[in-house]
C-alpha cells in the first residue's frame, strides 16, 4: 500500500550553524512513523534525491535530507546541476565538510522531523555515493538500526572529508545498524578488492550485513535518465530497501 503523503522545503535552525535546507516528506494520515534519513549524491538537494524522499515517506516513514553543504551558503539549497564543469565546484564543498559538522546536520535533520513531523525515535538511513559514504559514517555516529548504502565511495581509502584522519572502515567496530549495501559489478569507483575489504572488516566486526553486486551495472546505477541506469538492478535493489526497512524499522 502506498501512503499519501505531503513534502516540503524546510529550514532546520542550529544554533552555531547557518539554517540549514532540507527536504521532508511524511504520509498525511497521522500515525507513528519511523525515521529514515537520506544522503545525497555528490550534487546535493537535486531533484532526483527529493523524488527518493517522496518515495520512501510513500512506504510509510518520515523521510528527510538535508543538504549538507549549507556551511557554503544558501546557493546550495537547491542542489547542484550536474556536469563536467561543476565537479570541481561539488568536491570543493565537499572537502569543507567534517564529521563533527556531518553528525551534528544529521542529528538536527532527525530533531527537527521528530518535533514537526511526528517521527518516531526508531531512525534508519538511505543514501547514494557520496551518500552512500554519509551513511556509512552516520552508521558510526548515530543509533541506526538500518542502513541500505548504495554504492559507496572511499570506505576503505581516503577520498573525502570525512575518511580523515582515517578511512571510515577503520570505525566499522562502532556499528550497530543491519547494513544493506548495494554495489555494481562495473564501478568505476568501487572496484572488486574494495568490496572484498568492506566486507571483511564488516564481518570481523560481527555487523549483520548483505552484500548484494549487481553483474553488468554502473556506478549510479539507480536513477532513471541517466545513462548508467539499469532497471532490473534499481528494481531489485529497491525491494530489497523495502525489506530491510520492514524488518528493522517496526515498533519494538
Amino acid at each position: 500500500m502506498a501512503f499519501e503523503i505531503t513534502a516540503e522545503q524546510i529550514d532546520v535552525i542550529q544554533h552555531d550553524a547557518m539554517p540549514m535546507a532540507a527536504y521532508i516528506s511524511r504520509p498525511a494520515r497521522p500515525g507513528d512513523y519511523p525515521l529514515v534519513l537520506v544522503g545525497a549524491e555528490l550534487w546535493g538537494l537535486t531533484n532526483e534525491v527529493r523524488a527518493v524522499v517522496r518515495d520512501v515517506a510513500a512506504l510509510g516513514y518520515v523521510a528527510i535530507a538535508p543538504n549538507l553543504y549549507h556551511r557554503s551558503g544558501p546557493d546550495t539549497s537547491t542542489g547542484i546541476e550536474e556536469s563536467d564543469a561543476n565537479r570541481a565546484h561539488a568536491f570543493e564543498l565537499l572537502s569543507r565538510l567534517t564529521r563533527d559538522g556531518v553528525e551534528a546536520d544529521l542529528r538536527a535533520a532527525a530533531d527537527y522531523a521528530r518535533e514537526h513531523a511526528g517521527a518516531a525515535d526508531r531512525i534508519g538511513m538511505l543514501g547514494f555515493s557520496l551518500g552512500g559514504h554519509v551513511t556509512y559514517f552516520a552508521a558510526t555516529r548515530l543509533p541506526l538500526r538500518a542502513a541500505a548504502i548504495y554504492y559507496p565511495g572511499w570506505l576503505p581509502d581516503a577520498g573525502t572529508a570525512l575518511s580523515v584522519p582515517d578511512p571510515l572502515l577503520a570505525a566499522t567496530s562502532r556499528i550497530t545498524a543491519r547494513l544493506t549495501l548495494l554495489f555494481a559489478e562495473q564501478d568505476h569507483v568501487i572496484d572488486a578488492d574494495q568490496r572484498r575489504r568492506i566486507g571483511e572488516a564488516l564481518s570481523a566486526a560481527s555487523v549483520r550485513h548483505e552484500i548484494v553486486v549487481y553483474p553488468g551495472a554502473r556506478h549510479a546505477f539507480f536513477f532513471p535518465g541517466r545513462e548508467p541506469y539499469d532497471k532490473q538492478a534499481a528494481d531489485d535493489s529497491w525491494q530489497r530497501v523495502r525489506e530491510l526497512f520492514a524488518a528493522e524499522l517496526s515498533a519494538g
